[in-house]
């Protein structure tokens, strides 16, 4: 028998903890502590697991897609939180155009890649 399925939370490391907790909360994520070195933050019906773990090789190769249905209004969303200025190492890419859709890029706090888009036709 094939599980049915609910959800799929992946997990990501942290190099500075507090400071990924403070992100994430601030772009709309709710927080739920797990334990002291891990929480789960979760918007709508999806989530992913935060933990206090620094590997370089391994924060530096992560990467998480999330599709969104307004990409060009939440780009705007999150330029006006002035992300930059308040955590280091965050960067904000412009909407790149691509043959599947569109897309821009959010590094987090630790450097884990966020790929922010929208399909033009389904993917799977």
């Amino acid at each position: 028998m094939i599980p049915i399925t609910k959800s799929i939370r992946p997990f990501i490391g942290a190099a500075d903890f507090d400071s990924s907790r403070r992100f994430y909360s601030s772009i709309g994520f709710k927080e739920t502590v797990i334990s002291y070195n891990m929480s789960l933050f979760t918007m709508h019906d999806f989530g992913f697991y935060l933990q206090d773990a620094y590997v370089k090789d391994w924060i530096n190769n992560a990467m998480v897609f999330l599709e969104v249905l307004h990409l060009d209004e939440y780009l705007t969303h999150l330029e006006s939180l002035d992300l930059t200025s308040l955590f280091k190492g965050v960067k904000i890419s412009k909407i790149v155009e691509n043959d599947w859709g569109r897309e821009f890029f959010l590094h987090d706090p630790s450097g884990v890649l966020w790929h922010i888009g929208s399909f033009t036709n389904n993917p799977s």
